[in-house]
């Protein structure tokens, strides 16, 4: 059985009747407006100015767009590799013959850009709506490109790039650092400013407890149980080799609650 586009659409959010494909082509000009086209030096910030800039003719391109732009960028053959997945937010200009939109790029299908190639079966179409292209076949999604781990003192994570880091092949750099050691861990609320400090010790490794807190958000916590984890961020304070005594990691651990105050004005209880 052949994989379409189709479920991977889906398990993004991304509904195909409020979808919109658009394939773009490597040429000097674009052929329904004259300006400048796109080319493989492009840079991102190029080919999202040229995708929100699209003609005004209805036959050419719809009237009322849907809210998700799918985009891809034309290969060899009939061969169509993901871009990214934009947000229109509507219209912000129409002089009669050029339509310019306000896009941005969405986190839909993130980990697939670049890597998902699907097979464009009408050569000379470069839009479609979203259920036809949903049913376009799957050709390639190709293995991510590994992702440089910046140190520890580097790493400062939202939940859902944490998660990212959890589960990805591209970050496997990433929690084999993690695995190797233990220490203390710092979680700050955005919406308020409030902050936890938390520790790993003994066997367990920085990984294991924030692949906790990846899972669920709260990591069996009860400080951070009922509120929301989309607005954490994760940073590390300290790390340890794994045969540093616990008692070193417990004085670390109470110096930053006491430095921070997380006591009195922050998410800790003890």
């Amino acid at each position: 059985m052949t994989l379409t586009l189709e479920p991977i659409l889906h398990s993004a959010g991304i509904d195909p009747t409020a979808a919109l494909a658009i394939r773009h082509a490597y040429v000097r000009e674009h052929e329904d407006t004259g300006l400048p086209g796109i080319h493989s030096d492009s840079t991102d910030a190029e080919i999202l100015a040229y995708t929100s800039e699209q003609s005004a003719k209805p036959h050419i391109f719809p009237v009322s767009p849907p809210g998700i732009w799918v985009v891809f960028i034309r290969e060899g053959g009939n061969r169509a590799r993901l871009w990214s997945v934009l947000e229109n937010r509507g219209e912000t200009s129409n002089d009669g013959a050029l339509r310019t939109f306000d896009l941005v790029e969405s986190e839909h299908m993130a980990e697939l850009r670049n890597r998902l190639v699907i097979g464009w079966r009408s050569p000379r179409t470069w839009r479609l709506n979203g259920p036809t292209a949903a049913g376009y076949p799957v050709m390639e999604i190709a293995d991510a490109q590994p992702v440089p781990f910046p140190g520890f003192d580097g790493l400062v994570l939202d939940h859902a790039q944490l998660q990212a880091v959890m589960r990805e092949h591209r970050y496997a750099s990433w929690r084999t650092a993690l695995t190797s050691v233990i220490g203390v861990n710092l979680i700050t609320d955005t919406r308020d400013g409030r902050q936890y400090v938390g520790k790993a010790e003994g066997d367990e490794s920085i990984r294991q407890r924030w692949s906790a807190y990846a899972t669920n958000g709260h990591g069996s916590n009860v400080e951070l149980r009922t509120l929301d984890p989309t607005t954490f961020r994760f940073s590390l304070l300290r790390v340890f080799d794994p045969a540093t005594p616990t008692r070193q990691i417990d004085a670390a651990e109470s110096h930053y609650k006491h430095a921070f105050d997380t006591r009195t004005h922050g998410l800790n209880r003890n």
